[in-house]
C-alpha cells in the first residue's frame, strides 16, 4: 500500500484500475480488503481509491477524539494528494456516513454517491449509549467481544463470517473506540438529501442484520432518481456476497 502523511496521521491507500475516480470506503470495524471481491469488477471502469480510514489497517490515528468530518477530511486531503479534484465517493455501513460527511465538507468535489449497507440518519438515543458502552468496553477488556457479537451478524455465510472475523481481529483497540465514538457523536444527515445534484447508488441486502433494508428504502423515497438495488438474501456484506450485482450498480456512478 501507498502511505502519505496528512492531518496529522499515516494514511494508507491501494489504487488501481483506470477511469471515473472512485473512493471506496470500508466499513466498522474493517479495512480496504472489504473491497478485494468486487474492485477486480470495477478497474475498467474506474480509478479505484481504497483507503484504510484512520486507525484501521495500516492507517495511524490520533488519541484524542475525532469525528466523521475528519474521517472525511481524510479523503479530502488524500484526492488533494493524488491531485484529483472530483470524485464518485461510496461507503460501506460506516463508510456511508464518512461518505455523507464528506458531502457536506465538499460538495463541489462529489461526482456521484454511493451507499452500501448504510443509512443517513443518526443513532437514536439509546444506540448512541449503546456505542459509548462499547467504547468503554473495549478500553478496559480489548477487541474479543465485539468480535464475537458481530461477525455472525455481517452475513449468514460462514466463509464471509471467517472473513469479517479475521479482519475485525486485525485491527487495533484505539481504531474501535475511536470509530464507536465519532458514530454515536455524528448528525443526522437527512436534510443533506435535498441537496444532491448527483448520481445517487443505494445497494442494501436484504437480510441485512445491522442496518435494515428500509434505511435504503427511505433514501430512495426521498431520492426518486437514486438508483437502488436489493440483494435478495444478502446480509451486511453484498460486495462479497453478491459481488456481481453490486459491482453493477456501482457502474452507476462512472
Amino acid at each position: 500500500m501507498e502511505k502519505v502523511e496528512i492531518n496529522g496521521i499515516r494514511l494508507a491507500y491501494d489504487r488501481r484500475g483506470k477511469g471515473t475516480p472512485l473512493v471506496l470506503l470500508h466499513g466498522y470495524p474493517l479495512d480496504h480488503h472489504l473491497w478485494d471481491a468486487v474492485a477486480p469488477l470495477l478497474e475498467d471502469t474506474f480509478d479505484l481509491i481504497l483507503p484504510d480510514l484512520r486507525g484501521f489497517g495500516e492507517s495511524s490515528t490520533v488519541d484524542s477524539f475525532y469525528a466523521m468530518e475528519d474521517y472525511a477530511a481524510d479523503i479530502g486531503s488524500l484526492l488533494d494528494q493524488l491531485g484529483i479534484e472530483k470524485a464518485a465517493i461510496a461507503g460501506h455501513s460506516m463508510g456511508g456516513y464518512v461518505a455523507l460527511a464528506f458531502v457536506r465538507l465538499f460538495p463541489g468535489r462529489v461526482r456521484g454517491l454511493g451507499l452500501i449497507s448504510s443509512q443517513v440518519p443518526a443513532d437514536s438515543p439509546e444506540r448512541k449509549e449503546a456505542r459509548y458502552k462499547s467504547a468503554a468496553e473495549v478500553a478496559e477488556h480489548g477487541i474479543g467481544s465485539v468480535v464475537e457479537t458481530m461477525a455472525p451478524k455481517f452475513t449468514a455465510d460462514k466463509k464471509l463470517q471467517a472473513f469479517a472475523r479475521a479482519s475485525m481481529e486485525r485491527q487495533s483497540p484505539a481504531a474501535y473506540i475511536g470509530a464507536l465514538k465519532a458514530m454515536a457523536a455524528r448528525v443526522d444527515s437527512t436534510p443533506l438529501l435535498s441537496s444532491f445534484l448527483f448520481p445517487v447508488v443505494l445497494v442494501h441486502g436484504t437480510s441485512d442484520q445491522l442496518i435494515p433494508i428500509d434505511r435504503a428504502r427511505e433514501v430512495k423515497a426521498a431520492l426518486p432518481l437514486a438508483y437502488l438495488v436489493e440483494i435478495s438474501g444478502a446480509g451486511h456484506m453484498p460486495m462479497m456476497e453478491n459481488k456481481e450485482q453490486t459491482a453493477e450498480a456501482l457502474k452507476h456512478l462512472a
